[in-house]
């Protein structure tokens, strides 16, 4: 009886415990990694109201943590923090590193912080260096797609242990989000808050089903990726030195330059009303309507309708 009394408490203790992807780490206690963010946002492959100027397509600095499973910097189905969300309107930093200072402080969740330099354009390369632990073998990380309303990209708790080793390499194809808090549908839609707060939703070719939606291809399955990242873990010797630039080599999934064309359809708008009927008297006359072009195609896309029409008519006011 005490033996099973024994054993009865053991159990029950072990299953109060926590339970987390970073709970059966038993890897080395720290690694360090070369993180290598890759930005494949191109006209080619995203034509529609792709930005050219003021400004043109660009990515805000990355802001990441490593992290156990107590702590989160966001996910996807729900609300983004204040800091997510100041970051993926404004690209302001400030309350979101303030967040995650909070969390370590309270609940030593988070084992360090780590940023990457801005990009200029909608593809090239950032990187920087990130180290975790056995305890916090967890990455996240978020980076605002300029110009959007609340829009970004990013990684929620990539567990870089896999049981009693760290992970070698791993690259992760990277999608569209919308952080809920602005509800523009194009990149340079003007702040307009969401009122309530809506949840963070991932942006597909579909979704919104909304023809002004940025994003809107609905020829296509799903949205090539917008970007890529990749964690290469650097061995005792490279410890200390910069980041390698990653030369990518192309893969089936992959936008470079001209590998992923995504075709963009051609769109009119509605039908004027008729105009007058022109003609001689009781004899048939003509009249048009006309519409015009709200979106060049690109890419193969279907071409433009014709966007004037003439059908006949009865000439009025004759005498």
């Amino acid at each position: 009886k005490v033996i099973w009394t024994l054993l009865v408490t053991i159990l029950g203790y072990a299953s109060s415990l926590p339970v987390g992807d970073d709970s059966i780490c038993t890897a080395e206690e720290l690694a360090k990694y070369s993180i290598i963010f890759t930005g494949k946002w191109s006209q080619t492959a995203f034509p529609k109201q792709y930005p050219l100027y003021r400004p043109p397509a660009q990515w805000s600095s990355m802001l990441g943590v490593t992290h156990s499973s107590d702590y989160s910097m966001w996910k996807k189905n729900e609300y983004a923090s204040n800091g997510v969300r100041d970051f993926a309107e404004k690209g302001e930093a400030w309350v979101l590193m303030k967040e995650i200072e909070e969390a370590g402080e309270k609940i030593q969740s988070v084992h360090g912080i780590f940023s990457a330099p801005a990009i200029s354009s909608g593809t090239g390369q950032t990187s920087t260096e990130l180290e975790v632990h056995s305890r916090h073998p967890l990455v996240s990380f978020v980076v605002r797609i300029v110009p959007s309303p609340d829009w970004f990209v990013g990684i929620d708790s990539l567990n870089l242990c896999e049981g009693d080793h760290w992970m070698e390499e791993v690259s992760v194809d990277l999608f569209p989000y919308d952080a809920g808090t602005d509800s523009g549908f194009t990149f340079s839609s003007p702040n307009f808050a969401t009122i309530p707060q809506d949840t963070v939703t991932e942006i597909t070719c579909s979704s919104p089903s909304h023809p002004a939606n940025s994003f809107y291809y609905p020829r296509l399955k799903i949205l090539p990726p917008i970007a890529q990242v990749t964690m290469v873990k650097l061995k005792k010797n490279q410890l200390g030195l910069p980041a390698p630039y990653l030369d990518l080599p192309p893969k089936s999934n992959e936008i470079i330059d001209s590998v992923s064309e995504t075709p963009l359809d051609c769109e009119v708008s509605q039908w004027s009303s008729w105009g007058l009927c022109r003609g001689l008297c009781r004899k048939t006359g003509t009249k048009i309507r006309t519409r015009f072009v709200l979106l060049q195609p690109a890419n193969n896309g279907m071409p433009c309708p014709n966007l004037d029409e003439e059908t006949g008519c009865e000439p009025e006011n004759c005498v």
